[in-house]
């Protein structure tokens, strides 16, 4: 009896049907509605033509479910079918052990002990040399059982190949076919291949991998975020396209380690040479700074104020603003090519032994969207197979049309974006000087309770962050169906071909919603701001006077906004790719923890995960590469900007593999070569971020100034005087009503009849000057240093990305070697396998008739002739 039930439990987990002998490939799932009478007979149609196809079904009553309500069927791939198929998709296989040995003498290799994994984990599967499979030379492959010979994901990827293109309905007119319209029209409820375990413990069936629980135990707990990824597990499990996924997220985040090290070593040099900072020790000075009266920051509101209380923030500002900032902007603009290049190595190795090279061309000729192949009405000779297929026939004008119309939505959407960003500017605007006016005696007067550390500068600026990160997020979740929208309507041919037409339009989107804001604070905040008495307003209201920069400088404000972005988004992300699946299956599966654990089957187990829909990678990706500008675009102003994305990164690792081992249904294993379309969008990401970065140095940091005044206008070539040359001097005189000050606004101390100017940053002519009011000569030396050094930074930067581009070559020689090799030994087997096979039947032959097969050796190939003795 106790056998009876711990069969029927092992039974209720098992991936196989209920004969203990074929495997499960694939589950469908459905409700039967009174009401559904179409859908049962799309169903009956669909599920005869599978079983036409070669599959086999096997149905689990809604009485055997655990809701009374569902309905399984359970799909198993024989071998005939799958080796049909294998044959189709050009499928590669093991036909010979690897017998290039592997050199890995690795220096002091004891001290990466900790972080490696058992080798079972790490490489779960012999090195073999692999050729696609051919169903006519079964014998030439390494087949030693049938059953296992194609994984699990190789079965359900083949399986999923049919599903796609199965009819369930066929008329004179019309084919409708695929498992996505049907479960669109709700005829399926879901479409899955099943985990092989439950992931907190191995499966009790022998038959039975277990690699979910290994994945769980060995990758996905984030107490292993230490360890090294099993890659080739992950590959193994869900195939090479997610496998690539997490391969360039792990180089990434090890690329970072460096990038992180290199950043904090400059933020601390910023640290500790506070005491060297000799502009700052004059501001906070009560004989040089208490004693330089500032002009309003603002009309009206605003009152006259001391450079002194600006203390706080030049310390801060020094922080990120030193040389330092111009040795980081240069080492990064050398470490993304770094990065970019050992990745394409490490891409290439990764081609090599998952069997993917050569692997573009396939997928184009034969991953055709079902989408696609249900819209063409002719067929057309393909040049490069010679075989008729089927194509979607489009006019000129019509495919015009949906061109410009697609791209009339993104340029609108992007409309929306920088409208959204001047909507924010002018609440900078309009808020602070209502900031100043509570702040009363000076801009960078204090609310107390929290020391001197909030101005209105600062208070404005981080509440128009804030605002502009909600923004971001709203906007983010509006255009992403757009934007699916007008790429379901250019009906792309194959996946690969939809995934890159969503990506551009999403990421150039998301380039303008995320970094737009950035851009203002680094490039146009405090560059058009006029001077006193002739003030520059936005759009021309009197009521929008230009923002000038905090008093600090303008990278510091850049470096709030940076932070306030990145940091929010990625603690939001986490939180949502954590929190979101999770309790989204805690209450999906809320009625099955009533029943015992042994009555919950594998199928209805994994029913009440998930699903990871066909652009689950692609949000991931887009993540990463946001993430990406952020630290190459403006890390001249935050050095510590890659440490806070290492450290999202090792988090972001692990929140992954724990989401895809326990919160989501076991994805379509598929191919994937490389990143696709990311590779070029990091390409122009680096190359841009070289230019961002030259002009945060040149227009945003006061690195220039300082230089130009401690070589060209110092005495002693230090900075002593530094900030009273800075600083141009305005008659208060000179003010118009509209930007004199209201009563009440000024601070007590303020006389106007012993105060008669004040000072603002820039380089212009006093009052009473020839030139009253114009730029100083030391204004174009200023200028021209920048440009100067513009030029300089973005040659030397690009010509050693240049060569080190050259110097690092694409493919290693030893894959370069092994691929080479490989295809030899093709070649060489295939003619030994067709001369032996020949061989065999001139032999059967002669048997027959009494004649010896003699056979010629040819010196280019062997030339096999019968003659009768």
């Amino acid at each position: 009896m106790e056998e009876e039930v711990d069969k029927r439990q092992q039974g209720k987990d098992s991936v196989f049907f209920r004969d203990g002998k074929k495997r499960i490939d694939f589950i469908l799932s459905y409700v039967d509605d009174r009401d559904g009478e179409r859908k049962q007979e799309r169903r009956r149609e669909y599920e005869a033509n599978l079983q036409k196809a070669g599959l086999e079904l096997e149905t689990e009553d809604k009485s055997e479910s655990d809701d009374r309500k569902t309905y399984f069927v359970k799909i198993h791939a024989p071998w005939e079918v799958l080796a049909t198929y294998a044959d189709v998709l050009k499928i590669k296989v093991p036909f010979k052990a690897n017998d290039i040995p592997v050199h890995q003498d690795i220096p002091m290799d004891w001290l990466f002990t900790p972080f490696r994994l058992p080798d079972h984990i790490m490489n779960p599967e012999p090195d073999y040399f692999t050729s696609p499979f051919n169903k006519g030379k079964i014998d030439f492959f390494l087949i030693d059982d049938k059953d296992t010979f194609f994984p699990p994901s190789v079965r359900n990827r083949i399986v999923y190949y049919i599903l796609a293109r199965c009819p369930y309905y066929k008329s004179d007119r019309e084919d409708k076919k695929g498992i996505k319209r049907l479960l669109n029209n709700g005829t399926y409820g879901s479409a899955f291949p099943l985990h092989d375990s439950r992931y907190w413990k191995p499966s009790r069936d022998s038959n039975s991998e277990s690699e979910r629980f290994n994945l769980y135990t060995h990758w996905a707990r984030f107490f292993s975020f230490f360890k090294e990824q099993p890659l080739n597990l992950i590959r193994k499990y869900y195939g090479e396209k997610i496998g690539i996924y997490f391969a360039w997220l792990g180089f990434y985040t090890e690329m970072l380690f460096f990038a992180a090290v290199v950043g904090l070593i400059c933020f601390l040099y910023g640290l500790f040479t506070f005491d060297d900072n000799v502009w700052s020790k004059e501001i906070c000075s009560e004989e040089i700074g208490g004693n330089i009266i500032m002009c309003p920051l603002c009309d009206k509101k605003c009152g006259y104020w001391k450079l002194s209380s600006t203390c706080n923030s030049s310390w801060q500002s020094h922080m990120f603003d030193n040389v330092g900032t111009v040795f980081f902007a240069i080492f990064m603009g050398i470490w993304v090519t770094l990065f970019l290049e050992f990745w394409k190595r490490r891409q290439a190795r990764l081609e090599y032994e998952w069997d993917l090279v050569d692997f573009e061309e396939e997928q184009q000729q034969l991953q055709l969207r079902p989408e696609y192949e249900t819209k063409c009405t002719s067929r057309r000779l393909n040049r490069v197979t010679q075989e008729m297929e089927w194509v979607l026939d489009r006019t000129a004008a019509e495919l015009v049309g949906k061109v410009l119309l697609c791209w009339a939505t993104v340029v609108l959407w992007i409309s929306l974006i920088i409208a959204c960003i001047i909507g924010v500017i002018a609440y900078r605007l309009a808020v602070y000087a209502a900031f100043a006016s509570i702040m009363k005696d000076s801009p960078t007067n204090n609310i107390h309770v929290v020391g001197s550390l909030i101005t209105p500068q600062l208070a404005t600026s981080v509440t128009a962050s804030c605002i502009n990160f909600v923004i971001i997020m709203i906007l983010n979740l509006m255009y992403e169906r757009v934007a699916i929208w007008i790429t379901d309507m250019e009906i792309p041919k194959t996946h690969l071909e939809y995934e890159n037409k969503l990506t551009v339009k999403m990421f150039l989107f998301q380039f303008v919603n995320y970094y737009s804001s950035c851009f203002y604070v680094a490039f146009f905040k405090g560059k058009f701001v006029g001077y006193p008495g002739d003030y520059i307003y936005m759009f021309g209201w009197s009521k929008l006077r230009n923002e000038e920069c905090d008093p600090g400088g303008c990278l510091i404000e850049l470096t709030t906004q940076l932070v306030i972005v990145m940091s929010g988004k990625q603690v939001w992300g986490n939180v949502q790719e954590a929190l979101v699946p999770w309790v989204m299956n805690w209450w999906g599966s809320r009625k099955a923890r009533n029943h015992p654990e042994s009555c919950y089957s594998r199928w209805e187990q994994d029913h009440d995960l998930q699903n990871f829909g066909h652009l689950g990678l692609f949000y991931e990706y887009l993540e990463m590469v946001i993430q990406f500008g952020f630290i190459t675009l403006f890390v001249a102003s935050f050095p510590l900007a890659p440490l806070l994305a290492l450290l999202n990164n090792i988090i972001e690792v692990r929140v992954d593999a724990w989401k895809f081992t326990t919160q989501f249904r076991r994805p379509v294993a598929s191919k994937a070569h490389s990143i696709g379309a990311w590779q070029e969008i990091l390409n122009g990401v680096a190359v841009l971020s070289v230019v961002t970065n030259a002009f945060i140095v040149a227009f945003t940091s006061d690195m220039i100034p300082r230089l130009v005044y401690m070589y060209a206008y110092s005495n002693d070539l230090s900075m002593k005087g530094y900030i009273s040359n800075s600083l141009s001097v305005f008659n208060i005189s000179g003010f118009s009503d509209d930007n004199r000050p209201e009563d009440g606004e000024s601070p007590e101390w303020f006389n106007s009849s012993v105060i008669t100017t004040c000072r603002y940053r820039d380089y212009r002519y006093p009052s009473g000057h020839e030139k009253q009011y114009s730029h100083t000569m030391q204004f174009w030396h200023i200028l021209a240093a920048k440009l100067a050094f513009i030029i300089i930074m973005e040659h030397v930067v690009f010509m050693v990305k240049f060569f080190v581009a050259w110097m690092i070559p694409d493919v290693p020689s030893e894959v370069k070697a092994r691929i080479k090799r490989e295809r030899y030994l093709i070649q060489e087997y295939l003619h030994n396998y067709e001369v032996e096979k020949l061989k065999i039947q001139l032999s059967q032959r002669n048997e027959d008739c009494c004649c010896t097969p003699v056979i010629y050796p040819d010196i280019s190939r062997h030339v096999v002739l019968s003659q009768c003795l």
